[in-house]
Formats: C-alpha cells, sequence, structure tokens
C-alpha cells in the first residue's frame, strides 16, 4: 500500500513540551512549592479534566458519523493532550528530588532556593531566585538552577564578585543580598 494513503498519527513523543530536558547525570531538584504545584497540576487533570473529556467524547461518539464529528476529533485530540501532559509530569514528579530552601535560612551563601540582588558591571540590579527547571519563570526573576547565572552565582557569598560569561562577553556580578525562605 503507498504511503500516501496512510494516516499519519497526531501521537507525539513527551520531547515537544515546552520544559526543558533534565541534563544527563544531573538530579531533577525542585522546591517544595513547585513539587506541590506539578502534583496538584496532575491530580486536576487526573480527577477533573479528563473525565470531563472523556464525557463529551462517549457523548459525541454516540451520535453517530465520527469522521465529521468536530466535537469527536477535537476531543481525542484534546484528550491525547491531557494523556500526554498526564505521562510528562508523572515522570517528572517520579525523579523530582525535593529540596527545601529554608534549611539555609540565615546564611549569606548561595545555594538552590535563594533569593539574590546582585549588580552586574552596568550598575543594573537584578533580584533572581534559583529554583527548578520546571519552575523556572525569568519574566518573574525566577531562574532554573543550571542557568548561567545561577551557576555563577552559586556557593558564593555576599560580597563577592563572580564572574559570568555571555555571548556579548564577560560580565561581572557583585552578590549584594542573599535569602532564604523563613522555616
Amino acid at each position: 500500500m503507498n504511503k500516501a494513503f496512510v494516516k499519519e498519527t497526531d501521537d507525539e513523543d513527551d520531547s515537544d513540551l515546552a520544559l526543558p530536558a533534565i541534563p544527563a547525570g544531573t538530579k531533577n531538584y525542585i522546591t517544595p512549592e513547585g513539587h506541590k504545584r506539578l502534583k496538584d497540576e496532575l491530580l486536576h487533570l487526573i480527577d477533573t479534566e479528563r473525565p470531563e473529556v472523556v464525557r463529551i467524547v462517549s457523548w459525541a461518539a454516540s451520535n453517530g458519523d465520527r469522521s465529521e464529528n468536530g466535537d469527536y476529533i477535537y476531543g481525542k485530540r484534546r484528550l491525547r493532550e491531557i494523556d500526554r501532559r498526564i505521562r510528562f509530569l508523572t515522570k517528572r514528579l517520579d525523579i523530582a528530588e525535593v529540596v527545601d530552601p529554608s534549611v539555609h535560612h540565615g546564611s549569606n551563601q548561595v545555594y538552590f532556593g535563594a533569593t539574590v540582588l546582585y549588580e552586574n558591571q552596568a550598575g543594573e540590579e537584578h533580584t533572581i531566585t534559583i529554583v527548578g527547571i520546571d519552575e523556572f519563570d525569568p519574566l518573574n526573576g525566577r531562574i532554573s538552577w543550571i542557568s548561567p547565572v545561577a551557576r555563577a552565582l552559586t556557593k558564593a557569598r555576599e560580597g563577592d564578585s563572580v564572574v559570568l560569561h555571555t555571548p556579548s562577553g564577560v560580565d561581572e556580578l557583585v552578590i549584594l543580598e542573599v535569602q532564604y525562605p523563613a522555616p
């Protein structure tokens, strides 16, 4: 049979998801808040969203001709998306290593979970929080622990200067303040 007449599947692997892959040989560090958020999303998909889509698809399938039934076609597509996200979240939560940053409360050294105020060579101050790969949000100052800025700052202390290599050259960052959440 000619391949031109074979229907291609809409199923995709988990590699197309928005979150970055975990570098080989590293752990999936995550804050307790990030772990809770992922777990809540997983439970919402399993307990609420998926059963509702299954109900719609069942109703649409009972209406007869499925080839031109938009509710059925789009419902099945949404069901595949939900199942793919459930698989992804399950895998990420299985390998997650929850790290509570509050154990460093009072420390002036930068570790995972620290909120750091630093100044670059241009005199601009930036506040960032070092979080897990699954919880980064750069627009809100939450950067992944594997990012170049986080790697440059990690293990430095308040008052230290660190070197950050960027595509536009070398930048020097001065750590002004390090904070951790209270236990």
